[in-house]
């Protein structure tokens, strides 16, 4: 059984989902968001940081799986997304964990079955696969997706021969 947390990061909620992996299945553990609060950056980064930690220590996750930074309108807000995800990546790095990096296009098709699916979407297949019954807030939802993606993603990969010798996008 391999338990996977997945984190969608942000500088103001960081969602996080920890689920267990045994072949095909997937169960819920726990998820849940980080309110970031303050004006200073630094101050958000390290509370991302001592956050992700808390989790980290609490549930002992085998593995960990976070979202990559995507380009939309703004520069300024894709800068600090990168920067709440070198927090949380640190915190993984920090607890001995690999890190893998899905982008929203990959962690939609692993859960939805297309990569345009919208928020409702992931949502709704999230607490369909997990059994959840009670609505999802959509950074908790995100992290779950994203630990669900990782958790298809290794099985998958372990089943490829060339596959298992070449593993890009991790963090180690």
């Amino acid at each position: 059984m391999t338990r996977i947390l997945g984190i969608d990061p942000g500088s103001r909620i960081t969602g996080f989902g920890i689920i267990e992996t045994e072949g095909m299945k997937s169960r819920h553990i726990a998820s849940g968001h980080l309110k970031i609060k303050g004006d200073s950056l630094p101050e958000r980064l390290k509370q991302i940081f001592d956050g992700v930690s808390e989790v980290l220590a609490e549930f002992s996750p085998d593995e960990m799986a976070i979202e990559k930074v995507f380009m939309a309108r703004n520069a300024d807000s894709a800068l600090k997304l990168g920067q709440a995800r070198g927090a949380a990546i640190c915190a993984g790095v920090t607890h001995d964990l690999t890190v893998s990096e899905y982008s929203p296009t990959q962690i939609k098709q692993a859960v939805v079955g297309t990569g345009r699916a919208d928020k409702a979407q992931v949502q709704h297949m999230v607490a369909q696969i997990l059994s959840i019954a009670e609505k999802l807030q959509a950074d908790q939802a995100d992290a779950l997706a994203i630990a669900l993606c990782h958790g298809h993603t290794s099985k998958t990969m372990l089943n490829i021969p060339t596959a298992r010798s070449r593993r890009g996008g991790r963090w180690r």
